[in-house]
């Protein structure tokens, strides 16, 4: 693996994930933040370096997004942690908006996005592979969902915008209202996710889409996205409001309260409640 940076880009130390450049026009993002790969704000900060690296990267066609972690893929937002390495970042509303930003420059990067999805990927986490421009699931191991309603929030990165053009509109009512986790099957029955793979081809799988799709002419990829995001990425200012309604719910009394509850159960951590999050809401009374 090489870490040479493009021409004009200067080299980022990342820390919560891996990159490997050894291939000209496909880069690998390997998530690995243990103990179960949370985003927080130092992961946001790193991928909006990153992101500046695709768009100055003229050779650049595919990036696949996996994870160290069997487990989880991208757990959720870690909701306690230490905000300030969001100065690095021009100016937000709130905090919650960096966030919401970098998934909109994910949306629009010129490169093609691929998520691997081999683990858990809720919250921020689903939020993350909505906003990657196709979505690869391990048939056993995925495990997505957007659980907030069940901490008395709308989600703030994107999803209810988002799912309804993806899923159509009854199904996003179903994975945001429910709260419940969706397996690999099941989210590719749903158009959750683009296709279910049995976990012992799934690399394979992956690696060989990709491979593929990185060898064709950057031009005619890049303008295949750009004429598809022209009529299916929803509007900047509708993914903002969303994180605008996610700030107001985690200043109310509920949310918080609900997470210092969830935090003492195990919350955040390698544990029951998070392998089985899904369920875990179901029973959270308000």
């Amino acid at each position: 693996m090489t870490n040479s940076p493009s021409k004009g880009t200067a080299l980022m130390a990342y820390t919560r994930f891996r990159l490997d450049r050894s291939t000209p026009s496909l880069w690998r993002v390997t998530f690995d933040n243990p103990p179960i790969n949370l985003i927080d704000p130092v992961m946001a900060v790193e991928l909006d370096a990153l992101l500046t690296e695709i768009e100055q990267d003229d050779r650049l066609a595919v990036v696949v997004f996996d994870s160290a972690d069997r487990d989880y893929f991208l757990a959720h937002f870690d909701i306690t942690a230490d905000r300030t390495p969001y100065d690095a970042l021009p100016a937000a509303r709130t905090p919650f908006h960096h966030w919401a930003n970098v998934l909109i420059r994910l949306s629009r990067s010129r490169a093609v996005t691929i998520s691997a999805l081999r683990g858990r990927a809720r919250g921020a986490g689903s939020e993350f592979a909505l906003a990657t421009d196709i979505r690869f699931a391990s048939q056993e191991r995925a495990v997505l969902g957007q659980f907030e309603v069940g901490f008395a929030a709308v989600p703030g990165g994107g999803p209810s915008t988002r799912l309804p053009g993806i899923v159509g509109r009854g199904r996003a009512f179903e994975i945001l209202l429910g709260g419940e986790d969706f397996d690999g099957e099941l989210a590719e029955r749903y158009g959750y996710v683009n296709r279910a793979i049995p976990d012992a081809e799934f690399v394979e799988f992956v690696n060989a889409f990709a491979e593929r799709v990185s060898r064709f002419d950057l031009l005619a990829l890049a303008d295949i996205k750009r004429f598809v995001n022209a009529v299916s990425l929803p509007a900047d200012a509708a993914l903002t409001a969303e994180a605008d309604a996610f700030a107001e719910a985690v200043a109310r009394g509920t949310t918080p309260f609900i997470v210092e509850q969830a935090l003492a159960q195990g919350f955040q951590q390698r544990s029951d409640v998070e392998l089985n999050l899904g369920v875990y809401v179901g029973k959270v009374v308000h």
